[in-house]
């Protein structure tokens, strides 16, 4: 068996640990441990990942192991990592961590919050590690089924709309992604449901891929936020309690870009180069409306909601380019914003459960009172518009320069647009730093509030850590993600220049 099954075996030995837990110090005790077993397990894989690629090893996949669980339609539990899975396992570890210390103080039913927490990241890890279609969409679904109870039961606001709203519309993209899936498989020859085994075919039909990439694309897209199927992610996000907020824009939308990438790109290349222009299309406008509106939001998560439609249809933006220096930007930026929306998420909910109000228009004055908190909020605001120094400049830049490498008047022009998103991030950022922070007091009862306590310091304290870590020191990730890059870059324009000949 792989190393890899841990990532699925320690979240289920966790469910065990929290349905025997009998009290909350238990509970506390299940999931402190188990956090810290997969951090340390994901921060092991990426060092010995590494060691092994400049040790020579140039395996497509590393750490591979697969036995087959239903032989009649050739589905298999068949598992490996790239250079892609590895980052994305080790930013799903960092934001189940933090998370878990965001939900310290989190009442009622807390033994019950973190079962559904913990099966969600069960599915956010198995999708990652998973290279059989099938089983992938299987884990899939495993994420997206807790999101439901956990808005629906633990949220806030309009808790009951916003999760029938996301349930509806992601089982919409689910609907899609299965018939794309199955369109796969039997256009394939129905001989295998490995990725890495259909890519080596190269005989799906050109017309049928043609029917089934925007199967794939927009099943996958629907959670990546791409637009118009983007409108369940600000209710969604603003509704949801603060870890489930932390991890869904953090890591459950990063599995939108993934799965494009993965499937909809790499196993149907022609169909990607000819409708790409389609959806590149959809996303500058996804990227330019998510900044606009938030610009309008006066709710503290709907901005940063409106941020993460932005900022992941930045993501669809440059996998869709298909230049090496975009796609790798669109990995750094899945790692970034991965980062940076969950420490916004994470103090959004810390400044929430003191004031009881996520009104701009009722907060001011709070880096007096709470600093710590506010000082995190300053340097989430700085990363999130692209400041130098932090994860998003580094990720932004390679995006944008790596898109302007292509030297026609559509794509240059779309990068053009894209990129005025930087400047209308800049005006919302600074305005809610300006309002909410600085200034008079806007209640007197907000001067008895007391700062971040020691668990909130450890979710923040790691999570600013790695931000600006990435922004300072981001070659060690670029590099993981380039020699993953090449091979699913080269199939892509290699079978599509072969089928223009």
């Amino acid at each position: 068996m792989s190393i890899l099954s841990l990532f699925v075996l320690i979240p289920a030995l966790m469910l065990l640990g929290l349905w025997l837990a009998r009290n909350l110090n238990q509970v506390r005790g299940v999931m402190v441990t188990g956090a810290s077993c997969l951090l340390l397990l994901s921060i092991w894989l990426t060092v010995t990942f590494i060691q092994m690629r400049a040790g020579g090893n140039t395996d497509e996949m590393l750490f591979t192991y697969s036995i087959p669980w239903f032989e009649p339609l050739n589905i298999a539990y068949s598992v490996g990592v790239d250079g892609i899975s590895v980052v994305m396992l080790l930013l799903s570890s960092i934001i189940v961590f933090t998370g878990t210390f965001a939900s310290w103080q989190l009442k009622p039913l807390t033994k019950e919050y973190f079962l559904w927490f913990t099966l969600l990241s069960t599915g956010v890890y198995g999708f990652f590690i998973t290279t059989d279609m099938f089983t992938m969409f299987m884990f899939y679904e495993v994420a997206l089924i807790p999101m439901y109870l956990l808005i629906g039961v633990w949220g806030s606001g309009h808790k009951e709309y916003s999760a029938m709203k996301l349930t509806l519309m992601l089982m919409g993209g689910s609907a899609l992604l299965i018939l794309g899936i199955l369109g796969i498989y039997f256009g394939s020859g129905a001989t295998t449901m490995n990725v890495l085994e259909i890519a080596r075919m190269h005989n799906i039909p050109v017309d049928m891929q043609k029917v089934f990439f925007p199967f794939v694309f927009i099943g996958f897209g629907v959670l990546g936020a791409l637009f118009p199927f983007h409108t369940w992610s600000p209710d969604g996000h603003a509704s949801a309690p603060t870890a489930v907020s932390m991890l869904h824009a953090g890591v459950l939308m990063k599995l939108g870009g993934y799965g494009c990438f993965r499937i909809a790109m790499f196993l149907l290349p022609e169909a990607a180069h000819e409708l790409a222009w389609i959806f590149l299309i959809l996303t500058t406008i996804s990227v330019v409306y998510g900044a606009l509106s938030a610009c309008v939001q006066t709710d503290l998560k709907y901005i940063n909601a409106y941020s993460s439609v932005s900022h992941c249809g930045l993501v669809l933006f440059a996998l869709l380019m298909m230049t090496k220096t975009a796609c790798t930007g669109a990995i750094l930026q899945m790692l970034s914003h991965g980062l940076m929306t969950a420490l916004f998420f994470a103090l959004i909910g810390m400044i929430y459960g003191r004031t009881h109000t996520r009104d701009v228009r009722q907060l001011g004055g709070l880096m007096k009172i709470m600093p710590f908190l506010s000082v995190g909020y300053v340097v989430a605001g700085l990363a999130n518009l692209g400041l130098p120094g932090f994860s998003g400049f580094v990720a932004e830049m390679t995006i944008f320069v790596g898109s302007f490498m292509n030297n026609d008047v559509f794509h240059r022009t779309a990068t053009i647009i894209a990129c005025t998103s930087i400047v209308v991030t800049a005006v919302y950022i600074l305005r809610v730093v300006g309002k909410i922070l600085y200034g008079k007091v806007a209640d007197p009862h907000y001067e008895t509030l007391t700062d971040a306590t020691w668990d909130e310091r450890v979710a923040v304290c790691c999570l600013i850590f790695c931000v600006a870590g990435l922004g300072i020191a981001p070659l060690w990730a670029s590099d993981v993600i380039d020699n993953a890059l090449v091979p699913i870059l080269d199939h892509i324009n290699n079978v599509s220049a072969i089928a223009a000949i």
